[in-house]
């Protein structure tokens, strides 16, 4: 398929993941005003308890519209050793956590001034570990109307239906408690499946 506009996303659900890979280009968005409570900031990971949301804090932005390439990460809050310490939590016991906490562990000791920086760190990490290739651009401009445009229906809430994403399901940690949890973050998918999380995707897609 030709290009599919997203939005940037910090650890990003796995229909995020699943459009990186079967679209031949990919442009993520620079140029929108940001928008709260989205992806772009935040993600669902499977807890003791159930699905559990992180979020990074942000700055409030000086002015009404800002554009989401501008926020900034707030410095308070300790939010980095809180979201290493809920991923250990959450995730400690999965097969593959030990072998992927080396490359997630320095993301929460690093400082990060802004959120789209932070967030596309993580992806060309994510996709290293994937062993994907997308042919990823940056937007120079804002386009309303674009064919493939994925910016605001992958989102928490109410998201958009999407007839070319069925989640596939993986083995979870706490499957057995409360069930399989569908599209979270690639984290989930990662630490649970390890080096088959790639085939997890390509069969969540259909044509």
């Amino acid at each position: 398929m030709p290009t599919v506009y997203l939005s940037t996303a910090y650890l990003a659900p796995v229909q995020y993941y699943c459009k990186l890979i079967s679209y031949e280009s990919v442009r993520i968005e620079t140029c929108e005003n940001y928008l709260k409570q989205t992806y772009r900031n935040r993600c669902m990971i499977a807890a003791a308890n159930g699905i559990q949301s992180i979020s990074v804090p942000i700055e409030n932005p000086k002015t009404e519209k800002c554009l989401t390439k501008d926020i900034r990460i707030a410095d308070h809050g300790n939010w980095q050793h809180l979201h290493w310490k809920t991923l250990v939590s959450a995730y400690g016991m999965s097969p593959f956590f030990e072998y992927y906490e080396d490359d997630f562990a320095p993301f929460y000791m690093q400082k990060y001034h802004f959120l789209f920086d932070l967030n596309e760190k993580l992806r060309l990490t994510i996709c290293e570990l994937l062993d994907i290739h997308p042919d990823v651009n940056y937007t120079t401009e804002y386009i309303h109307d674009v064919a493939e445009d994925f910016r605001i229906s992958i989102r928490p809430r109410q998201p958009t239906v999407d007839n070319r994403f069925i989640p596939f399901p993986y083995y979870q940690v706490f499957r057995e408690k409360h069930g399989f949890f569908p599209n979270l973050s690639i984290v989930d998918l990662l630490f649970n499946m390890g080096p088959e999380a790639a085939m997890v995707l390509m069969a969540s897609i259909t044509e």
